[in-house]
């Protein structure tokens, strides 16, 4: 009985630790719309579909988009210096992820759903996915502070091009903000004095 009991308890420690990240399918790397349509159809938008949720495949393509790997140890966005500074943090109902590109995994931070802290718009809590970008700035140290500012503002901006050029050719609604309580962001994602938000995205699908 005490043997059944402790590899019950080692199978449940097993499966609660196995939950903790989300593998993500392998992105798909070609189709889409051309460039150029692409470019015609990029915008912002602030109505969401909250209904709708973002397949898990369709979520490693973005993802892979906007700051995968496109050649060994090389982004789909530039960075200065090449520091590759920016983290992306993936918020939906079910909690706070970083993704972690070499892997293609979303490593869960924090529990819970916490979208609606992403930014002070209401619809930030109804749509399915809220991107943080997040600056590890120990890695452009080198920089003054203001310069730091200009890098990592830059760089965010790189990636977030590239989600609004996926979403426009997928069908999917985005728009990229700066109005977030980072403070209080901040001490929910367990981030280090390191660690700086510089912007949030929020996808789904167009509101009907």
């Amino acid at each position: 009985m005490k043997t059944l009991l402790l590899s019950a308890v080692f199978a449940c420690s097993c499966s609660l630790l196995s939950a903790q990240n989300i593998q993500l399918p392998q992105p798909v790397r070609t189709g889409g719309k051309p460039l150029m349509e692409a470019l015609n159809l990029r915008q912002s938008a602030r109505q969401f579909d909250s209904e709708k949720n973002i397949s898990n495949q369709t979520l490693s393509n973005l993802l892979w988009a906007a700051w995968g790997f496109n050649r060994e140890k090389k982004r789909t966005a530039p960075s200065s210096m090449d520091r590759q500074e920016i983290d992306l943090y993936v918020v939906t109902k079910e909690g706070i992820y970083r993704y972690d590109a070499a892997k293609n995994n979303l490593v869960l931070i924090v529990a819970g759903d916490y979208r609606k802290d992403t930014g002070m718009q209401p619809y930030v809590g109804e749509a399915p996915v809220n991107i943080v970008f997040v600056c590890n700035k120990s890695k452009i140290n080198s920089k003054s502070e203001s310069g730091l500012i200009e890098a990592t503002y830059a760089n965010s901006g790189f990636i977030s091009q590239n989600i609004y050029l996926f979403c426009a050719s997928e069908g999917l609604s985005t728009v990229v903000r700066a109005s977030i309580a980072k403070e209080k962001l901040a001490k929910t994602m367990n981030l280090t004095d390191d660690q700086m938000i510089t912007l949030a995205q929020t996808i789904g699908y167009p509101k009907k």
